[in-house]
């Protein structure tokens, strides 16, 4: 086995763990904005909003579990509280709440409303507290502010069931006291941990980062282990929306660079230790994030948020879709329609998997236990693992019949880490059962990752030949599907 550069061996040790392996396999999930700005038609509230303001006199949080189920998705996200500071659940820390609304006349608790569809539904249920409150007047006093935050967070924590992630940006503006606030992320953290060990932190937190857009897309190479630096707190602030309508200024050297976790990016981080840090993206499916009377003939079309799967799920990342209900409560038919129709897509995109009965061979393999033919099996705890490598490995994959495929799908078992650097994929055109082999290159990526969806026109073929070109020591695939 080749000596590798310390950087890069530093980097194949690094694994997810199992709270963040079970955060991948969501895959696609959504955020729901909801709140006191969805009666005021602003995107951002300044904290002096009048609670009677808020009334949905048709809130169905059911319907919104249902049809993000029949969209595909298998979480979703509520905005408890915005940076308006308007708690959508009765808190000990502020009357600024629907205590105070007219609605169910102030005895009602949309987060337990929410929290209890999801379970009847069948979703994971998670949760968005913005640390920024321009409500709270003990906002910009330091510890003050951390006690009140953290009475929220444990009030959130403790009483809506098992939460799959908390979910912060990083905005931090000035409160109703004209001062900002210094965040004590430690010791939200240590809450989270605590309460829900089980919960993702995500974008401004340990366990998930932020992909650096909101157009819904990846990098050519999204790497998932990456420098520790992009996971302090200060620098994704840096990033952070600051005003309402004002775009992120990014730095180059950050969120907006093509190359996170390469052996170069890596060795030029070097004094930063690699950490598994994944990347989500997050996207809404309308120009805003809360509801918009005037965006109802904006809202994304089919073909749109399919191709957004495909190049977030696709290239290994996760999809949160923000879906704003009206102030009745709901979402609108429109937003309904199409996700439903997204749903149905995907189901007939991945309806059979035609690697049943095929037959997978590879060039090397580390033992009898992890042979190549692991990888046609069901199920992450079956394999194949080369070995160390030196140099290129090859595995071949026979249909046993000429099938018409339009998508490759290849998993690395991640709970080894990411290893494999760069990769080849090419289909036998050669429809004879006898005869050389005429490979056609249909791929050539780095990235394969928890999840990689390669399209391509659709063509009938028997046999595909998969080349691990670099790795990190050695390659494992967990599992490969063609549809």
């Amino acid at each position: 086995m080749p000596k590798l550069p310390p950087h890069v061996a530093r980097a194949a040790q690094v694994v997810p763990t199992p709270r963040q392996l079970a955060w991948q396999e969501l895959e696609f999930y959504s955020f729901i904005h909801f709140g006191i700005n969805t009666y005021t038609d602003r995107e951002w509230g300044d904290g002096k909003e009048d609670p009677s303001l808020f009334n949905p006199t048709q809130l169905d949080c059911r319907q919104w579990a249902k049809v993000c189920k029949a969209a595909g998705m298998r979480g979703l996200i509520l905005t408890a509280k915005h940076h308006d500071g308007f708690c959508l659940w009765p808190t000990a820390t502020t009357k600024h709440s629907v205590e105070s609304s007219p609605w169910k006349d102030g005895k009602g608790d949309v987060v337990r409303e929410c929290a209890d569809a999801c379970a009847a539904v069948g979703i994971k249920f998670g949760l968005y507290l913005s640390p920024w409150d321009q409500n709270a007047s003990c906002y910009g006093q330091g510890k003050a502010y951390d006690d009140f935050y953290e009475i929220q967070l444990r009030e959130l924590l403790t009483n809506y069931g098992d939460l799959f992630c908390m979910w912060f940006d990083g905005a931090c503006g000035e409160g109703p006291n004209g001062k900002k606030q210094v965040y004590d992320w430690e010791r939200y953290y240590a809450v989270i941990r605590e309460l829900q060990p089980e919960a993702a932190i995500c974008v401004t937190g340990p366990d998930v980062r932020w992909v650096g857009n909101e157009a819904g897309v990846c990098r050519p190479s999204e790497w998932s282990v990456v420098p520790a630096f992009l996971s302090k707190a200060e620098v994704i602030a840096a990033a952070s929306q600051q005003a309402d309508g004002k775009p992120p200024v990014i730095d180059d050297s950050s969120w907006t660079t093509w190359d996170l976790g390469s052996r170069k990016a890596l060795a030029k981080a070097k004094d930063w230790p690699p950490i598994w840090y994944p990347a989500e993206v997050d996207v809404s499916i309308r120009k805003g994030w809360f509801y918009h009377e005037h965006e109802d003939l904006t809202v994304k079309p089919l073909a749109k948020l399919r191709d957004i799967y495909y190049k977030s799920v696709g290239a290994n990342a996760s999809l949160l879709l923000n879906i704003p209900p009206s102030p009745q409560g709901l979402f609108h038919e429109r937003d309904v329609d199409t996700l439903i129709s997204l749903g149905a897509q995907l189901k007939v995109d991945f309806r059979e998997n035609l690697i049943e009965g095929s037959t997978m061979t590879a060039s090397c393999q580390l033992d009898d236990a992890h042979g190549p033919q692991n990888i046609v099996l069901p199920g992450r705890d079956s394999y194949w693992h080369s070995g160390e490598l030196d140099g290129k490995a090859e595995l071949l994959l026979d249909l046993g019949d000429d099938l018409d495929i339009n998508k490759i799908v290849l998993k690395e078992h991640i709970a080894t880490g990411q290893q494999i650097e760069a990769f080849e994929l090419y289909i036998d055109m050669n429809t004879e059962e006898t005869g050389k082999p005429k490979w056609k290159l249909l791929e050539k990526g780095t990235v394969i990752g928890y999840k990689r969806i390669i399209l391509f026109n659709e063509t009938r073929v028997r046999r595909f030949k998969i080349v691990i070109t670099e790795c990190r020591g050695f390659a494992t695939l967990e599992s490969i599907e063609a549809y």
